[in-house]
């Protein structure tokens, strides 16, 4: 069975080097905020090409911090498609705002740039645009947009580590950006962990402030703040990791790349890679006016495919009561054909024998 993650095939790969960071981290006996959590910071940031890299909790906890540092709270409404991950969701909701959802095109599922400036209000502060399954939404048209209307960017890019238009890589578009490091992401940690990139030191040394607390100096709070920092171990298990995110993400491309030919027979909608994008496929998401039986025929040749995601967030119970007024038809449409075949930073590595369909 081809499975949607092959965590020990990566884990062995790395080994090594792993081991050898975890004998140090140990050694060094510095569990929080230390020079592990300094390093991966520094190498991220670079790696996206932002002045600052701020470690936090989780992909969530980085949403909603980087809310709070722009002052987003009551009254406030946020742009996010209609049809992300319900985390993205939430973090509007944690700190009090209101999610506006606009529909996503169909063949990117990210957000429709030509439908955002007809939601926008005077309520409107912050353009929440999620990188689905690792294509950087239009971001030159959203950051245009923002400017116009004198609005905020927070990108979430907790499913394009290493994604990019014309080089430029999601996470260095934005105000402020946040990703997650749930071990199933494309660069992920051994457990939850999380980060958020900004240009602004401003920005950065507040988000600093708010992950601990709302301290910079022990005892000495000056904002009501929180405890999401991103712990030594993980830091120094993603700085490891971190070497081997592009040639992981190429692994991926050359997978989706395989997928396109070996099912090139099936009446699906394949993902879209617009002129300039670099997709580094999270997930390979298809579309199937018979999911339910393309499923079954999958299982039985040998691949584990998962659905992403089954419920726009705007029919989650939680969300029900807000929005029993709306309909969304495009996430309604999408959510009822989409499944994810199997894929993965070391699907090529052992270059499988896919049998043609």
């Amino acid at each position: 069975m081809i499975l949607p993650n092959d965590f020990k095939s990566e884990y062995k790969e790395i080994e090594q080097e792993i081991q050898l960071k975890i004998q140090d981290f140990f050694a060094k006996g510095r569990y929080i905020l230390g020079e592990e959590l300094q390093g991966f910071e520094q190498d991220f940031a670079k790696y996206i090409g932002q002045n600052n890299c701020v470690g936090v909790a989780n992909g969530l906890e980085g949403l909603f911090l980087s809310l709070k540092a722009l002052g987003v709270g009551e009254g406030d409404e946020v742009i996010v498609p209609s049809n992300a991950y319900i985390a993205s969701v939430l973090s509007i909701s944690q700190v009090g705002a209101t999610p506006v959802f606009v529909e996503p095109n169909p063949f990117t599922y990210n957000i429709d740039v030509s439908k955002i400036e007809e939601k926008i209000t005077k309520k409107t502060k912050v353009i929440l645009p999620v990188h689905l399954y690792g294509l950087v939404s239009d971001m030159p048209a959203i950051m245009e947009i923002a400017k116009r209307y004198n609005l905020f960017v927070v990108e979430d890019c907790a499913q394009a580590h290493g994604a990019s238009i014309n080089g430029q890589k999601a996470g260095s578009f934005g105000d402020i950006n946040a990703f997650s490091f749930y071990p199933t992401k494309n660069l992920g940690a051994y457990g939850d962990a999380g980060a958020i990139t900004t240009n602004s030191y401003d920005l950065a040394r507040k988000i600093q402030m708010l992950r601990n607390y709302g301290s910079e100096v022990r005892y000495q709070n000056e904002m009501i703040g929180y405890n999401s920092r991103l712990d030594e171990l993980q830091a120094a298990i993603l700085k490891v990791k971190l070497k081997f995110l592009d040639n992981w993400n190429l692994r991926r491309r050359e997978a989706a790349n395989e997928f396109r030919e070996i099912f090139s027979n099936k009446n699906w909608i394949f993902p879209m890679e617009p002129e300039g994008y670099k997709h580094v496929y999270h997930q390979f998401v298809v579309q199937s006016e018979n999911r339910e039986a393309d499923l079954l025929e999958l299982e039985k040749s040998g691949y584990k495919c998962l659905i992403h995601y089954p419920i726009p967030p705007y029919k989650s119970k939680v969300y029900t009561e807000m929005f029993k007024n709306y309909t969304f038809p495009i996430a309604d449409s999408i959510a009822n054909k989409v499944f994810s075949l199997p894929i993965h930073g070391k699907m090529w590595s052992k270059k499988q024998d896919y049998e043609k369909q």
